[in-house]
């Protein structure tokens, strides 16, 4: 991917996922290929307290957080990023964990743990290509890299 400044279109963006689960190697991270949207979002744990001294006036602190990554697109037999995504849809516990990484158009990358949650492993009207949904919920702290 070039390194750019200014705005991109979003299939700018690299997603992958490691097809090993936790134990994924850089070799083991692949682009899931077909995906059409994705939907980023981050949830912030905030506490809230009223001292005295603030005269009704409500203080708060961001004591957390945790983000998730939902996406969306066509069910591709045969890519291993979209298969090794859709055969998560039968499993539960650890085999539900693995790395990904978003690859910035900046040269940025977000690398963190995950629990891929599968919403829809395949479906659709009968004339439309089957889709594949999918959520990838963070599992602890993820490791922002500016470009060098």
């Amino acid at each position: 991917m070039a390194t750019n400044l200014g705005v991109y279109p979003v299939f700018n963006l690299d997603f992958k996922i490691g097809t090993a689960g936790r134990e994924s190697t850089e070799q083991d991270m692949v682009i899931i290929k077909d995906m059409e949207t994705f939907s980023p979002s981050i949830d912030g744990n905030v506490e809230e307290w009223t001292p005295m001294d603030t005269e009704g006036w409500v203080r708060r602190l961001m004591t957390g957080k945790g983000f998730a990554i939902s996406l969306s697109g066509k069910r591709h037999v045969g890519d291993p990023g979209n298969d090794y995504i859709a055969g998560l849809a039968w499993k539960s516990g650890l085999d539900c964990s693995s790395k990904a990484a978003i690859e910035f158009p900046d040269g940025d990358k977000l690398e963190f743990n995950c629990i891929v949650n599968v919403t829809t492993p395949f479906g659709g009207d009968s004339t439309n290509v089957s889709g594949l949904e999918f959520e990838l919920q963070s599992d602890g702290k993820p490791i922002y890299v500016p470009a060098v």
